[in-house]
């Protein structure tokens, strides 16, 4: 692949990107009308799905001479398998995006850029259909309801039985789909080791607006079917002799929950600290099961983060950098960080300033905001990507098995 031309090219495409996405959405639906059954139906869906194609179509591009592209390539076409993408479908979709960079790059457009981009896209598709045909995992677990419990208004806690034993360790999330919300499917964590009926609980917060988190918290009933892709992620414990503190705010709560259940199975020498943030004390909806563990479980220490009653959910954040400031030895801590991407990205920063070894310091990977990047001003791409952030699914983050 010539990766000079196809950067610079991508980097002119990059400024218009919100017109390159959806002309391209149009092309491909225009001359393949029977493509359209495999995407969101809704608008606001439809919107999302444009913001990760354009963060998938960027990771490639920012890693063309990166020994790790080929592995990116096989597992996003794996991974594909469960949108019911097959073999005769990459053609169209190369047809389009050509039309589609080459109707945003203006006089860019020469060519030897199309020549590029034609040759760099059969290389993509074929290392995509090949990862799609060597995998031996399915395209997805079925799993039925068995269990649901609504937290407030807007947080649910669903017990699914997978038809087939799921591949997972502690730790780890899988993209959820229902038939209430066709071709839509959103990343949710796992908040159970593995149990001996193979049953897993997801803990899902309601999104304003989200329609599949809006079904999953207020309306699916016991019974109902879903979908669950492999697993995937890098949150699970590394065995160590050293002491361990976990941080968790929201539903990020439900990977760390997995990560002390293994923990329980065996208990380590060192002290084990616990940070749990909320917006209020009604979202600690979990407290009972933490209270009972720490008690069971005498190494395990547990601090609670929430603002004072009638304070902005802000002022939470600011209390637990403030307990975090109290405690000592971060250089010695493994740490395990989950939340809200922006949580996350803070909680990392101020960890960091406090001490804490980056190789140390354990999460999923987020869409950063503008000061984890520098302090370049943001291209129209960057703004375009996080208007809003984009939370796609990942299928390269295996977790290490180390």
């Amino acid at each position: 692949m010539d990766v000079r031309i196809l950067k610079s090219s991508f980097a002119v495409v990059e400024r218009r990107a919100e017109h390159a996405v959806k002309f391209f959405y149009s092309h491909l639906f225009w001359h393949n009308p029977g493509i359209r059954r495999l995407f969101p139906a809704s608008a606001e869906d439809m919107e999302r799905q444009r913001d990760r194609l354009f963060a998938a179509l960027t990771h490639v591009v920012s890693r063309l001479e990166d020994d790790s592209l080929l592995p990116y390539l096989h597992d996003l076409g794996r991974d594909h398998r469960k949108f019911l993408v097959g073999p005769e479908h990459y053609a169209a979709v190369g047809a389009s995006l050509l039309a589609a960079l080459a109707a945003t790059s203006g006089t860019a457009w020469t060519p030897g850029t199309e020549k590029a981009w034609t040759e760099a896209y059969q290389l993509m598709a074929e290392a995509m259909t090949a990862g799609a045909a060597a995998s031996e995992d399915p395209p997805w677990w079925d799993a039925e309801v068995v269990r649901h419990v609504q937290y407030g208004e807007d947080i649910g806690v669903l017990t699914l039985a997978p038809r087939t034993p799921l591949p997972y360790r502690p730790g780890q999330y899988v993209s959820v789909s229902s038939p209430r919300v066709p071709a839509v499917w959103r990343t949710y964590s796992l908040a159970n080791a593995p149990r001996p009926d193979h049953t897993v609980d997801l803990h899902v917060s309601r999104i304003e607006g989200g329609r599949l988190s809006t079904a999953l918290v207020r309306e699916i009933q016991l019974g109902e079917p879903l979908r669950l892709s492999t697993p995937g992620g890098r949150l699970t414990l590394r065995r160590a002799d050293r002491p361990v503190t976990f941080i968790a705010a929201g539903t990020g709560w439900a990977p760390v929950r997995a990560l002390l259940e293994e923990l329980a199975d065996h208990p380590p020498d060192q002290d084990v600290r616990l940070f749990v943030a909320a917006r209020d004390a009604a979202h600690l909806y979990d407290r009972p099961w933490i209270d009972a563990y720490a008690a069971a479980f005498r190494r395990l220490g547990v601090t609670y983060i929430t603002p004072a009653p009638g304070r902005p959910r802000e002022q939470a954040t600011a209390r637990l950098a403030t307990a975090l400031g109290n405690r000592a030895l971060w250089p010695e801590q493994d740490v395990y960080l989950s939340g809200p991407p922006v949580f996350m990205e803070e909680t990392a920063l101020l960890l960091e300033q406090l001490g804490a070894r980056p190789d140390r310091l354990f999460h999923d990977a987020v869409p950063l905001a503008g000061a984890a990047r520098g302090d370049r001003p943001l291209g129209f791409g960057e703004w375009f990507l996080h208007r809003p952030a984009p939370h796609w699914h990942d299928p390269s983050a295996r977790a290490p098995r180390g």
